[in-house]
């Protein structure tokens, strides 16, 4: 009976999430769907193992022990590797803070677990040793619920990476990034650029492509002009080419890309190309401007990829309606630990 419910619910949740992805890619819910198909799958596959599944769950539960205490040193060194090779920034320091964050959160876990062990019964008697318990078990429950959140969130941001998709566009859409020394392309905006060249040449029907991009205040030329200047040099026919010049977001980029294709004929299916931690946002912008949008991503390095998801994270979470869902999420997984309080 067991397994039959566990194989159920795997099916149910990739049943959701096929059939929401397909409705719109860009909904946060695919995140969620998305982690309980995975879990409820890897769960049904240890039924495979007979009977010696309950050794197979606590190899795996032993696997997952020893990767949450790598990832916060793991992301500590990404964080100083980001600062030597990218500059003191806020955006820079993502990676280190969240890895200090995380390993404050698992030494908390730990005094809250030993506490009871290595003082027994006392510690309930003590008022210091049980406000110590008790701040501990908030900061560790707190910790591992912005986790667990942060960790949805990159699955489906991976698996928006590696999912196939189709290779007969309209319109491509290239979203710009800062120019080097006001008019030079850089390796993350080159990248894209060589993303969105690799769409047109697999394309049967090669589309227009859409170089999205103003001019900043520190820039001679536009993004989109030094994006349409680099495609002409690899080969990209300039009627192939529509500049947009007046985006300073990634809003706008949408925005004003979307007039664009609106303002021609024929058919519009479009395919938009950014840095692949980007992707899931970009969408949510083209759900925002009413644009149906296939999302590519481009290779970035490996140590820009931590911070920059995480920056990531954190501008969805800024959202109005997210952030009051990851409030209540939050509090809910408080209220056991107010009530434990409350009992003592």
């Amino acid at each position: 009976m067991e397994r039959i419910l566990i194989y159920s619910a795997a099916i149910f949740f990739w049943v959701l999430l096929v059939i929401s992805f397909l409705i719109d890619r860009s909904r946060y819910r695919n995140c969620y769907f998305l982690f309980l198909a995975l879990a409820s799958s890897v769960l049904a596959l240890t039924f495979l193992a007979g009977e010696h599944q309950k050794t197979l769950l606590v190899i795996l539960f032993n696997i997952v022990i020893v990767t949450l205490l790598i990832v916060p040193i793991f992301l500590i060194c990404n964080g100083v590797v980001m600062l030597r090779r990218e500059g003191r920034s806020m955006a820079n320091l993502l990676s280190l803070f969240f890895g200090i964050i995380i390993a404050v959160g698992e030494i908390a876990t730990l005094v809250a677990v030993m506490i009871p062990i290595l003082v027994g019964r006392e510690w309930v008697t003590e008022s210091y040793l049980r406000n110590i318990s008790h701040l501990s078990i908030f900061m560790s429950v707190t910790v591992i619920y912005i986790s667990m959140c942060f960790v949805v969130f990159m699955l489906y941001c991976v698996f928006l990476m590696i999912i196939p998709r189709k290779r007969d566009f309209d319109y491509v859409i290239i979203h710009g990034a800062g120019l080097l020394d006001g008019d030079r392309v850089s390796k993350l905006l080159s990248d894209r650029l060589d993303k969105a060249i690799e769409v047109y040449r697999k394309d049967p029907t090669p589309p227009i492509m859409i170089p999205s991009g103003g001019k900043g205040s520190d820039e001679t030329i536009s993004e989109a002009e030094a994006m349409a200047r680099y495609l002409i040099d690899k080969g990209i026919p300039p009627e192939k080419i529509i500049k947009e010049d007046q985006s300073l977001t990634t809003f706008e980029n949408l925005k004003f890309s979307k007039r664009i294709i609106d303002a021609r004929e024929g058919s519009k299916y479009t395919v938009l190309v950014t840095s692949n931690y980007h992707v899931y946002r970009a969408l949510r912008y083209c759900r925002k401007n009413k644009m149906k949008c296939t999302g590519v991503g481009s290779h970035v390095a490996f140590y820009y990829w931590p911070s920059a998801l995480i920056r990531e994270f954190i501008a969805v979470h800024s959202e109005k309606k997210h952030l009051i869902t990851f409030i209540i999420g939050w509090v809910l997984c408080m209220i056991p630990l107010i009530v434990m309080c409350f009992a003592h």
